[in-house]
């Protein structure tokens, strides 16, 4: 952990709150701060979380409804915006959460102005091309946690069908963070069998066409089915935010399926998708090259165009 570390996290909201705890508890960051335009909430929050820390270690928690408490941060984590609501798409939330964003950032730069920038708000892939059009930063200082979460969704899937740990499973969901995201079967692993060859113990194949698409179906509705039952996605969402924190705040060099505006990419420009890239201390600092058959680029190219249309419908410029 890089010495004095401080995370600051923007809302205080379920997400918000939940980050805080998990990176309270993985020991991400040796100082949290926690800001929400609602004092009271937030200072309840902090208190709450406080009251754990003889328990997580060196990590201090503090924060409340001063801005200003951000100053000097390393990383800060957005999760403040609209809350999507049962049956509507991450795209919806477009246009209000673009707004919010327009009057935040600027001011966390301001505050933060060496900070690598995360956004967890939906629809995150639109407010990260629409974040770079409101500040001036290195591309690779505004990220969104993406697939990350989703990807984390099918490794879980794949390993309760095999009957293996998560751990072992090497897959990941690439595109956009909504309804045209997709699996790159093709690099899938489990340990170093390729998914599309694994078998169960009478030699059958476990992960047919009808079971992957089965798996992709799931994944893309998991959010929705959380949403339903309890109102939000939360637990998850902050470990995954958690984790990207601390491959920065650590420079790991991590391999991991975030979103970042990419530049002729497999003919993709201006949009931000999630692809595997290489997490460090200057947040993206590597975008990487992956093989993709016929039908992986061809469903590329569609979430990109995805992305293109909601960006153009809300007037935001691309880089």
């Amino acid at each position: 952990m890089i010495e004095n570390s401080k995370l600051a996290i923007i809302g205080a909201g379920s997400v918000g709150s939940s980050l805080a705890y998990a990176a309270l508890i993985r020991g991400s960051a040796r100082e949290i701060v926690l800001y929400d335009m609602d004092r009271a909430k937030a200072e309840a929050e902090v208190l709450d979380l406080a009251h754990g820390t003889p328990f997580t270690g060196a990590g201090k928690i503090t924060g409340g409804g001063d801005i200003e408490a951000v100053a000097g941060a390393k990383v800060v984590v957005i999760t403040a915006g609209a809350k999507q609501q049962p049956g509507q798409t991450r795209l919806d939330l477009a246009g209000t959460n673009a707004r919010i964003l327009g009057e935040l950032l600027p001011k966390l730069v301001e505050l933060a102005p060496r900070a690598v920038f995360i956004l967890v708000t939906n629809p995150c892939d639109v407010l990260t091309v629409a974040a770079q059009g409101v500040v001036d930063l290195p591309p690779g200082r505004i990220l969104s946690s993406g697939t990350l979460l989703d990807s984390a969704r099918l490794r879980w899937l794949i390993a309760e069908k095999a009957g293996v740990s998560a751990a072992s499973v090497h897959a990941a969901i690439i595109g956009e963070h909504g309804d045209s995201e997709f699996p790159l079967w093709s690099q899938a692993k489990i340990g170093p069998t390729p998914l599309l060859e694994w078998t169960d113990e009478h030699g059958k194949l476990v992960f047919d066409s009808t079971e992957r698409a089965r798996l992709h179906e799931e994944v893309v509705g998991s959010a929705y089915k959380v949403i339903a039952g309890k109102g939000a996605t939360n637990y998850a969402i902050g470990l995954s935010g958690a984790r990207i924190v601390e491959a920065i705040l650590r420079d790991e060099k991590a391999v991991l399926t975030v979103s970042t505006v990419l530049n002729n990419y497999n003919g993709v420009d201006g949009v931000a998708l999630s692809v595997p890239v290489v997490v460090g201390k200057h947040g993206v600092e590597r975008v990487l090259d992956v093989p993709m058959n016929d039908s992986e680029a061809a469903h590329f190219r569609a979430s990109a165009e995805a992305l293109h249309q909601s960006i153009q419908a809300l007037g935001i410029d691309t880089p």
